[in-house]
This record gives C-alpha cells, structure tokens and sequence, in this order.
C-alpha cells in the first residue's frame, strides 16, 4: 500500500461527527505548522526524500503525504503521489501566488490569513490574487444575439430577419 493510498483511507475514515471534528482540528493544526515554517522561508526549496522531509516537518509519513496533496496543485512540478515512497527524492519548489490563492479556494483562513504572508507577497499582489479568485467563482451566461445585433451565423443581415425567423 502507498502512502498516499494510507492517507486518502485515513482521511476518509469513517468517524463520529465528534471523532471527525477533532481529526480535522488536529491535521489542520499540523498543517499549519508546516506552512508556516514554508512561509517563514519563502526563498528555500525544500528537497529530499519523502521521509527525510517528514522529519524535517515534524510530521509522520502518512501526515506529511496529507500535507504533500493541499500544497501539491501549488508546486512549480507538481509531483505524482501516487507513486511516492519514503525513499522517493522531492523538491516543494512552490509557487507562492497560486498558493495563496488555493488557500481561497480551499476557504483555509487560517492559512492565508497568515501574517507572513505579508513578507512575500504585497498588499496590492494580494488583492489582485483575492479579485482573481472572486472572478474564478462568478457564473457567466453567454452573451445572446439582441433581434437588432448582426446575426451570429455571419450573413451580415440582422439576427431578426435571419436566424432569429428559424427559431
């Protein structure tokens, strides 16, 4: 069994509603240590073995694979965990604006409310990231022909005595 087959079933562990507050409450703990020792450091790239990296983190294996899948779609390369093994070499090479807003995305607060993130990124780079992600989630509709625009097929002729008459 891989490690990240280990962490997606302990995630998906069925628990009490109770049990799973405190799972969630501990792994976001942990998360967020992790993230800020990455934020703390932003020009550092973290490299080397799954294992030696958990270590380095303070985490066990199966948690770091956790910490590994939320930061991964962050990665300059993100890396296939599918096939990672301790012994597996890594570099975290992150992207630190595509983090920041997966940390939107995610609704983590707790991690982009962070205030190292004052230290890497400005305040105008932030509320372009923050508008960005708010586009991101907005529905847009298709623009319809009015009866008065040119018709959409390319005739030239107005979209009311053209293809409007087909419909």
């Amino acid at each position: 069994m891989t490690i990240y087959k280990n962490w997606k079933d302990l995630a998906g562990t069925q628990r009490t509603p109770e049990d799973e507050k405190t799972f969630w409450t501990d792994y976001y703990g942990v998360e967020q240590t992790g993230y800020e020792k990455i934020l703390d450091q932003p020009k550092k790239v973290y490299s080397g073995t799954v294992a030696e990296l958990a270590k380095e983190f303070d985490m066990d294996l199966t948690t770091f694979m956790g910490f590994l899948d939320g930061i991964n779609s962050s990665l300059k390369k993100e890396l296939n965990l599918e096939k990672l093994t301790e012994a597996s070499e890594i570099k975290l090479n992150i992207d630190y604006k595509k983090l920041y807003f997966n940390m939107l995305e995610a609704k983590a607060d707790w991690l982009y409310n962070l205030p190292q993130w004052n230290d890497i990124l400005s305040e105008t780079e932030i509320r372009e990231i923050t508008k960005n992600w708010r586009l991101s989630k907005q529905a847009v509709s298709a623009k319809k022909a009015g009866k008065n625009d040119p018709c959409p097929c390319g005739s030239g002729r107005k979209y009311k005595q053209c293809c409007m008459l087909d419909d």
